[in-house]
């Protein structure tokens, strides 16, 4: 299928780039099946698809990083038909340009410096710090981003972060800017600033091709979507007027179900008990309690403390003030350690940078929560590991074909599955989990909606964080709205609204 320019749009308009019956092999992957693809001057495409769909494949063509095995890819109405560095060469000197989710940046250097990367403008051999720093604060000022050239990027909110990522692209007259998941780090409101940014990109006649899963957000500053599964563009579609369930089903391939089914089994029993919490500057008087076998999700801006909380919980940030109590007694001098023995488990908000070793396999991943377990007499036992890690592989459904696979070569979807999966094997009581599900694809969130409905079936309780309101209703049994350094708003399954939860959290802002 062909798919066309979004509706509304001229049939006149300028097509900046397009793949016609492109085919991509890798060794034993059909990446690519016969895709053709478009995007217009001025137009926002949405990429949709879960991981493995082929879009980071699609990307790749449209930069010159890979040659299809047949097929053409013109940028510009021009065909690209180098090889190697200069097909890529070839891509960027037409205008094509990329942000990847990993930012790039040098926190130690300045904004300027930044921007101007590896190319900075020089004269005599000496650079031109004043023209460097002028043309910055122009391309900066193109989204909106009121900076001094000469701030350290260190300084930076994540969200000025990637606007900054942005910016340095808009330099040289691109005319394609591809965004991948520009968003997925940042809290709603933080997100605002990028999608006005993004809207102010189009706005200037460039096309942007706009990956991500947060189907608010596609809606809010896409023109269209393209809708990606095992390889194929399946269909094209006015995102405005298409059902969120009939996307799903064209990633899927069928009917999306419930994400999780909220049977409530919460017990009476108390597994934790914060009292009048307080680390400045984020909280000032937090309190609440969790029940064996309940879901409580923690809603929140950026900034709100959410992080800070889990953290102060689990001993890795000292509180100024609060009690906290476990199974009905007051812990004293907590720290993380003394709170793994307690029966809590931690997954950070970064899984990348805090949450795995990318080049260690899954079991070494998996298994080192309590090495003791799969050791004899003090020595790590390789079949011990082994069977212990299928344990969890099977649990928790994670995708690998053999248990000692590094694990930075799995899906981030598998990923978060082993990093949950390290303290079912520590047989941890009462999870902390801080974004959970951040950066990875539909298919992926659902399934770990099911492993954290069936651990809390399974006896635990379990703290979900979630900068994304509308999965909350999908798996938490009651969700808290942290706001202004305390909460500010309760609810509780079925009656779990995320408009209302939404409203509580900006609520003053």
């Amino acid at each position: 299928m062909t798919p066309a320019i979004s509706p509304g749009r001229a049939a006149e308009t300028e097509r900046v780039a397009s793949i016609s019956n492109c085919t991509k092999r890798y060794p034993g992957v059909l990446a690519l099946d016969d895709v053709t693809f478009e995007v217009a001057a001025g137009e926002v495409r949405a990429l949709l698809g879960k991981n493995g769909a082929g879009k980071s494949t699609l990307i790749r063509l449209l930069t010159g990083a890979e040659l299809p095995d047949s097929g053409t890819v013109e940028i510009a109405g021009q065909a690209l038909g180098q090889t190697g560095s200069a097909r890529a060469q070839a891509a960027f000197a037409s205008g094509v340009r990329v942000v990847y989710q990993e930012l790039s940046l040098v926190p130690g250097m300045s904004l300027a410096e930044n921007l101007f990367l590896g190319h900075w403008p020089r004269q005599g051999g000496v650079i031109q710090s004043a023209r460097m720093e002028a043309e910055a604060a122009e391309a900066m000022a193109r989204l909106g981003l009121d900076l001094s050239p000469r701030r350290l990027v260190a300084s930076l909110s994540p969200a000025e972060r990637q606007l900054l990522e942005i910016a340095r692209v808009l330099i040289g007259k691109p005319r394609l800017v591809i965004l991948d998941e520009p968003t997925s780090s940042l809290a709603a409101a933080e997100a605002e600033r990028v999608m006005a940014a993004v809207t102010r990109i189009a706005a200037e006649g460039i096309a942007v091709i706009y990956v991500s899963h947060r189907m608010n957000e596609i809606r809010r500053v896409a023109h269209s979507a393209t809708v990606m599964r095992d390889g194929r563009v399946i269909d094209t579609v006015d995102v405005k007027g298409a059902d969120t369930r009939l996307i799903v089903r064209l990633m899927l391939g069928s009917e999306s179900g419930p994400a999780a089914q909220l049977e409530n089994r919460v017990a009476d029993t108390t597994l934790l008990e914060v009292r009048d919490l307080a680390l400045a500057p984020k909280l000032s008087s937090v309190s609440f309690r969790l029940r064996q076998g309940e879901v409580l999700g923690i809603a929140g801006l950026l900034g709100s403390g959410r992080t800070e909380l889990l953290q102060a919980i689990m001993g890795v940030r000292a509180a100024d003030r609060g009690e906290i109590h476990v199974d009905g007694k007051p812990v004293t001098g907590a720290c993380y350690r003394h709170m793994v023995e307690r029966g809590f488990g931690y997954t950070p908000e970064s899984r990348k940078e805090e949450g795995i070793v990318p080049l260690l396999g899954v079991d070494e991943n998996t298994l080192v929560t309590d090495l003791a377990a799969v050791s004899r007499r003090g020595v790590l036992s390789a079949s011990l590991m082994a069977a212990a890690t299928r344990r969890i592989v099977e649990h928790l459904h994670v995708k690998t074909s053999r248990t000692d696979t590094p694990i930075g070569t799995l899906s981030g979807g598998n990923q978060q599955k082993v990093v949950i999966g390290r303290w079912v094997h520590a047989r941890s009581r009462v999870l902390l989990l801080d974004e959970p599900t951040r950066g990875v694809d539909v298919e992926a969130k659902s399934q770990i909606y099911a492993i954290i409905r069936q651990l809390a079936a399974e006896g635990r309780g379990i703290v979900f964080v979630s900068s994304e309101i509308e999965e909350l209703p999908l798996v938490c049994d009651r969700v808290l709205v942290l706001r202004e350094g305390r909460f500010a708003g309760e609810f509780t399954a079925p009656d779990i609204d995320q408009d209302a939860v939404m409203a509580a959290c900006i609520a003053g802002h």
